[in-house]
């Protein structure tokens, strides 16, 4: 597409977060194995039961060495109050039917139960008296927005910029154009491969994702879900138009005289929303990983995380199997001094990290260290700039301020349609779309052979690793 000249832009908040669903039985795990679904075909809308898929990924009860007991729940972290998820297995001992008789439960999953604490009962005792009866029990976790909520950060909406033209210099720094150039020497398609964007939603009347989109569901933090994954709320502190901008980055439009280009020319995006206006929780990201895992999603890009290291076996276990058959990529964290956000800290997950205006980390981009270890950031690629500069490489003073060197990309319709962004939520996307590239260009690869040859291409700048859109694609065509 054309490189457009904005009006002054309303910044609407960035927003992070994930989605997974998991199922159980007893014995070894098994996914489909869906065909490749081809860049931009159509496919009608999902039924309701779509939405909750038997069997994309299963869970038994997690095993316990002789002596030990599962892992803990951390119940002074934020936790939706009133629920524990029950993890079950193939079938329930009569004690373990005993300890849940008069509950108010919810299916989520095979071997997953949701269970209403009793009133007058406090979560983490309601826990550990079903621990007791032989059940594994953890909260249903909270995740929320990486953004803040200040109206100078970029995404905002309280922020103006001037009457300029701006253009996706992100593109020519990863490569893009070369890439493109790549696939059309070997006679393969610039549309990639079935993509989830698992988000706040997106909007359907944009029109540099008409035609590109799913119908996807939409999944909320008490195990409810619902066909469509429509943006959350003008008002949700969520941010509006989060999801659009992530997938517009991945797919938007391309070389139809109009706004933006997107990685994928006319790539299909599976939209999931795992985001609503209160937020995540475990029980909605496992719903929303299960569901693109069953439909075939090969990349699942998650510009989500929270800080600190949570003890959520449940999120831990889906993202372990999902990365069987798909790319799993997710935003790092927009914090430089809390570690790796959870779940891109995860072994199976590609973390990735952010670029100012120069090759060197921006200045919120979440590093290695706090609660993550020694976990490394897999790669980085531009996320804006966000006021990076000599003397302001870390978060606090003078970092998280909009500017002219932050990402142009799409909005919800109703805020403006074109956004300037920035965060690790930003460059999230850009290597999930060239990981799709990868995928189209050679559908016979396995997953753990995309990720391998993804960043066995970077670029070195520094210590750093940043995304090489033409390496990768050579890459992935060897």
């Amino acid at each position: 597409m054309k490189n457009a000249s904005l009006l002054p832009l309303p910044f609407s908040a960035s927003v992070l977060l994930a989605g997974l669903l998991l199922t159980g039985c007893a014995g070894d795990v098994h996914l489909p194995t869906p065909a490749p679904t081809p860049g931009g075909s159509a496919a009608p809308p999902p039924q309701a039961s779509e939405c909750r898929p038997a069997g994309a990924l299963r869970f038994s009860a997690f095993p316990e060495a002789e002596g030990t007991a599962a892992p803990p729940g951390n119940w002074a972290a934020p936790h939706v109050l009133g629920e524990v998820l029950v993890l079950t297995g193939r079938r329930l001992s009569a004690q373990a039917t005993s300890a849940l008789g008069g509950v108010s439960t919810l299916a989520v999953a095979d071997g997953l139960l949701l269970a209403r604490t009793p009133a007058g009962e406090a979560d983490a005792a309601f826990a550990r008296r079903l621990t007791q009866a032989g059940l594994q029990t953890q909260p249903n976790y909270r995740y929320f927005s990486l953004a803040p909520s200040d109206p100078g950060f970029p995404g905002n909406r309280g922020v103006r910029v001037g009457d300029r033209a701006y253009h996706q210099t992100y593109l020519t720094r990863i490569g893009a154009a070369q890439a493109w150039q790549t696939l059309d020497a070997a006679g393969r398609s610039r549309n990639g491969v079935l993509t989830a964007v698992l988000d706040t939603g997106a909007d359907r009347q944009h029109p540099e994702l008409a035609g590109r989109l799913l119908t996807g569901c939409t999944f909320d933090n008490r195990g409810g879900f619902t066909v469509g994954a429509p943006e959350v709320s003008a008002s949700s502190s969520q941010g509006r138009g989060h999801g659009t901008g992530s997938a517009g980055l991945i797919g938007a439009n391309t070389d139809n005289q109009e706004g933006l280009s997107g990685v994928l020319w006319k790539g299909t995006l599976l939209p999931v929303k795992v985001l609503g206006d209160d937020g995540a929780s475990t029980v909605s990201l496992v719903g929303g990983l299960n569901y693109a895992a069953a439909q075939g999603a090969r990349v699942i890009n998650m510009s989500l995380g929270a800080p600190g290291k949570l003890s959520d076996p449940v999120l831990d276990r889906a993202i372990t199997q999902a990365a069987q058959r798909a790319v799993l990529v997710a935003a790092a964290g927009n914090t430089s001094g809390d570690g790796i956000y959870f779940p891109a800290s995860h072994p199976a997950v590609i973390a990735v990290g952010a670029l100012g205006r120069e090759d060197h980390l921006a200045c919120y981009s979440a590093r290695p260290g706090a609660a993550s270890g020694s976990r490394q950031l897999d790669i980085v690629a531009p996320g804006g700039n966000a006021g990076t500069r000599d003397g302001v490489s870390t978060s606090g003073p003078g970092c998280l301020v909009s500017g002219p060197d932050d990402l142009l990309t799409l909005s919800a319709t109703d805020q403006g349609s074109y956004v300037l962004r920035a965060g690790t939520s930003e460059a999230a996307p850009l290597v999930s779309g060239v990981a799709s590239l990868m995928w189209g260009a050679n559908p016979d690869l396995s997953a753990a052979e995309v990720r391998a040859r993804l960043l066995a291409s970077t670029r070195q700048v520094g210590t750093l690793k940043m995304l090489d859109a033409k390496a990768a694609v050579e890459a992935a065509l060897k």
